[in-house]
């Protein structure tokens, strides 16, 4: 090892961290520069009992937001590393669309405090396959999987599939969210044992109206799994209808 650090050092020369939300020189991978970190808006309690929606003060610890009041979800709730904004949107895109798969593991460092402790399996929210093949990874799977690193819960990518492409759901209302993403999901025949009776915990990158992990969610319980809750990095607290 001793004699590798001269070739570390020079590595580092040539390609120091950079910071995963501006790019600039930061002091360590996956760490984010302080400008940066100062924008990150991290999500904590208190929030709705059912969704994990953030509340502006504390309400009781079984108090639940309007949505859940006047209709339960389905899931066990969204755990959200941080909120959506600049920051947290620019990494998303470094990652889905600048080929930075190493922010995958800067996601799911931040996302690892949030796992459940009952969790059993890991099982990220898939891509088309066209989609897979244009972009080359799907990165719901690689956070999936360095989740598994850091926490020990396994990740299995082949639980959930998507047989069919859908449109890009921006600008739909939450009706037609719904039906764009309606019959997107399969589990794959192999792996329902795998989900029966298991607690999932759901991954994805952004979660935004919740139409594609609601779908998700629906496949998977209908399956057997005991509970899904759904885990992401970023969640968009004011809907933009991004899903």
């Amino acid at each position: 090892m001793r004699l590798l650090a001269p070739l570390a050092y020079l590595a580092d020369l040539a390609l120091p961290p950079r910071c995963p939300g501006c790019g600039t020189v930061a002091s360590a991978d996956h760490r984010f520069c302080a400008l940066c970190w100062g924008q990150l808006h991290f999500l904590t309690p208190p929030w709705c009992a059912r969704c994990n929606l953030p509340f502006a003060f504390d309400r009781g610890a079984d108090a639940c937001c309007a949505d859940c009041l006047a209709a339960p979800p389905k899931h066990q709730g969204i755990r959200a590393a941080v909120a959506y904004g600049d920051i947290a949107r620019a990494m998303v895109l470094r990652l889905k669309y600048g080929g930075r798969t190493g922010f995958a593991e800067t996601a799911a460092r931040h996302m690892a405090r949030l796992m459940p402790d009952d969790a059993d399996v890991i099982v990220p929210v898939p891509l088309h396959r066209w989609r897979l093949w244009s972009r080359g990874f799907n990165q719901a799977a690689l956070i999936g999987q360095a989740l598994e690193r850091l926490t020990g819960k396994p990740c299995d990518v082949d639980v959930l599939t998507r047989p069919r492409a859908t449109p890009m759901l921006r600008g739909l209302g939450k009706r037609a969210r719904a039906k764009a993403v309606s019959g997107a999901f399969a589990i794959a025949p192999a792996s329902r044992n795998r989900v029966h009776g298991k607690a999932i915990v759901l991954v994805d990158d952004v979660h935004t109206s919740g139409a594609t992990t609601d779908a998700c969610t629906a496949q998977l319980l209908r399956a057997g799994a005991a509970s899904v809750t759904i885990l992401c990095w970023a969640r968009v607290l004011q809907d933009d209808s991004r899903d």
